[in-house]
């Protein structure tokens, strides 16, 4: 089955949407992995009475939740907000407005 120009545009988008999701669920999976390694550490290395909430036990987890909460917003926020033709649609306004512009 041979797709046409805008077919494969649109599986093209498709597949590098995708791959971005994918990237995010990666971080996501070794963000996870990695805090709970660090946990584990630092709970072996708690003194006896002493408490785990202390600020150094969570500045890893908390400044790399940042930088995945902003992967995540990259990856899914301009569909929230935006909708999600919202790609096709501006591309679509733009060639027809090209398109009224030669003409005239």
């Amino acid at each position: 089955m041979e797709m046409n120009y805008f077919e494969k545009e649109r599986y093209e988008r498709a597949k590098k949407r995708v791959q971005r999701i994918t990237g995010f669920y990666s971080h996501l999976l070794v963000y996870v992995v990695i805090n709970l390694m660090i946990v584990v550490v630092n709970v072996q290395r708690l003194d006896p009475g002493e408490s785990y909430f202390q600020w150094q036990n969570f500045t890893t987890l908390f400044f790399w939740g940042i930088g995945l909460l902003a992967h995540g917003l990259s990856v899914f926020m301009p569909y929230i907000v935006l909708g999600k033709n919202w790609e096709e649609r501006k591309i679509k306004e733009l060639m027809e407005k090209e398109r009224k512009s030669k003409w005239e």
